[in-house]
């Protein structure tokens, strides 16, 4: 069994140690059976670190998983696991963040969570996130009001930490002006072909971890591309040093000083994505990895709206940071 390294992030006791890779659990095609099994699977070739969030809906699987690896003595306590979960954009009001939590937990069967995020910097007044959106159904939150709500989150011992995803420096700024608590991570997308580099400087200056998701290019299972996986000067480093395209893209996620989550739910593949530790890129690759041409994939207003509108189009202006 692979150990994964970690970091630490400030927690409502003291610093707490975040492993740098996780497993994420964005899917809309596997059941909760698969994710219940995948989890389950992972955790007995070594991952630690848990993602999902309400939008996933695989809560209760991933709680039903754990509860099953401690019946089978694949961890001794919950302790042992790092559980991230996120408020999604129906619930981003302060009165709403304590309750949308809550039923994270209940979904979960857990007492409490690692890590708390708010899953986008908007407000979604629809249930169906996959119906096209408009402007009547989508407005800017407030940010104060939303932050308070996971900061009593914090305090009431139902997660040990909070963070954003989807946020850039404008608005983490903002945050950082009135907060009690500051965020501790920020989860976006990144990998070698979005790589984040002033975003990535931008939240070490502040304490923040920056926490990739799609590593590989991937999404869930419906919403990914293969352009990290058929880039041409990944997959040449990747011939020339005998490994995967994804380990050489995962190796350079952890040279950037980052955390990432992972979306595999083929026991042989978790294993190779753990095949990253023991060896390192070299100056002459990094470079190569670094010249490649940048292309955002994760698109608000270009994928999820019938017409513009004012906070979606800052939201996406301002990941292109």
């Amino acid at each position: 069994m692979v150990s994964i390294p970690e970091t630490t992030i400030s927690s409502s006791d003291g610093r707490r140690p975040i492993p740098l890779m996780g497993l994420g659990t964005a899917t809309r095609t596997e059941s909760g059976d698969q994710v219940k099994a995948a989890v389950i699977e992972a955790i007995k070739v070594g991952y630690r670190h848990f993602d999902t969030a309400s939008l996933y809906g695989t809560e209760k699987p991933l709680g039903e998983a754990i509860q099953e690896a401690l019946r089978l003595g694949l961890i001794k306590s919950r302790a042992e696991l790092f559980i991230t979960t996120k408020l999604w954009c129906d619930s981003t009001e302060g009165h709403l963040v304590v309750p949308a939590l809550n039923k994270s937990l209940r979904e979960l069967g857990l007492e409490y969570v690692d890590l708390y995020l708010i899953h986008w910097p908007l407000k979604l007044n629809q249930d169906d996130v996959k119906s096209p959106l408009t402007k009547d159904n989508i407005a800017a939150i407030n940010l104060k009001d939303v932050w308070e709500g996971m900061e009593k989150c914090q305090d009431l011992g139902l997660t040990k930490s909070i963070g954003v995803s989807n946020f850039y420096p404008r608005l983490i700024d903002e945050i950082l002006s009135f907060a009690k608590i500051p965020p501790v991570v920020n989860q976006v997308e990144m990998n070698p072909l979005w790589q984040q580099k002033n975003l990535n400087n931008f939240c070490k200056k502040n304490d923040i971890l920056l926490t990739a998701y799609s590593p590989l290019g991937a999404f869930g299972t419906e919403w990914g591309h293969n352009r990290v996986m058929e880039c041409d000067v990944l997959q040449d480093i990747a011939k020339s040093r005998g490994k995967t395209v994804a380990q050489i893209s995962l190796r350079w996620m952890y040279e950037q000083g980052v955390s990432f989550v992972v979306k595999s739910f083929n026991t042989e593949r978790m294993k190779q994505n753990l095949d990253i530790f023991d060896w390192s890129l070299t100056e002459d690759e990094l470079i190569k990895i670094s010249q490649i041409p940048q292309q955002r994939h994760v698109y608000l207003s270009g994928t999820m709206l019938k017409e513009p509108h004012d906070v979606l189009a800052e939201i996406d202006a301002g990941l292109s940071f």
